[in-house]
């Protein structure tokens, strides 16, 4: 239980005003915890720890440099970062990147980003240990009032990443991204596969291959 004006359980959807959810961000002791904001309602995730999370979240984030790199696809990414549309929703996403046009679009310096003056990143990426039913529910909900092009989850109990494409405010299942323009949901999960069994020398060496060879 989180003590702070009022008593939050985190992990959790629960009712809320803006106010009272700026209140909770402001919170000392919840400095590394993850927040979210959507429909009246918060959702206070405190940080994973677990290897097995740290270690999909690493391999996802290497590939997608390598392979951009690779294919000269402007890019740029960041972990953890606050989007907020004030008053509305606020996510901060495991993973998310500005692809293309919008690769330089937020410029450093900038702290939390504010939708009503920057545009929303293009991909979105969720590590989920045991948020996969949120990831997949209610933040998948969230994505879409957002905007954000795709929403990619990575399921770290079996390797699976689950990927949909936005548009028009619905979003569908994808088995190859769009905005990093033909890379494969396939070749990912085969890559945390590899992970599991070898190190990540060995699995980078493995996506060079792989990429330049595709």
């Amino acid at each position: 239980m989180i003590q702070t004006s009022r008593k939050i359980t985190s992990d959790t959807w629960i009712k809320g005003t803006w106010e009272e959810y700026l209140e909770l961000c402001d919170t000392p002791d919840l400095d590394k915890a993850k927040f979210y904001y959507f429909s009246g309602r918060m959702r206070i995730e405190m940080a994973p720890v677990g290897l097995d999370h740290s270690r999909d979240h690493s391999i996802v984030t290497h590939a997608i440099y390598l392979y951009a790199g690779l294919r000269k696809i402007p890019l740029n990414g960041s972990d953890s970062c606050s989007y907020r549309k004030p008053g509305i929703r606020e996510a901060q996403p495991d993973l998310s990147f500005y692809v293309g046009d919008n690769a330089k679009a937020i410029s450093y310096g900038t702290s939390i980003v504010d939708l009503n003056i920057y545009p929303c990143p293009d991909l979105v990426i969720e590590i989920a240990k045991t948020s996969l039913p949120d990831d997949l529910g209610e933040k998948r909900l969230l994505y879409e009032e957002f905007g954000v092009k795709e929403y990619w989850v990575v399921n770290v109990s079996t390797g699976e990443i689950i990927a949909f494409k936005i548009d028009n405010g619905g979003s569908r299942r994808i088995g190859e991204s769009s905005v990093l323009q033909g890379l494969s949901m396939k070749i990912l999960e085969e890559a945390l596969r590899r992970a599991r069994e070898s190190t990540h020398t060995e699995v980078s060496m493995w996506l060079m291959d792989t990429f330049q060879g595709s």
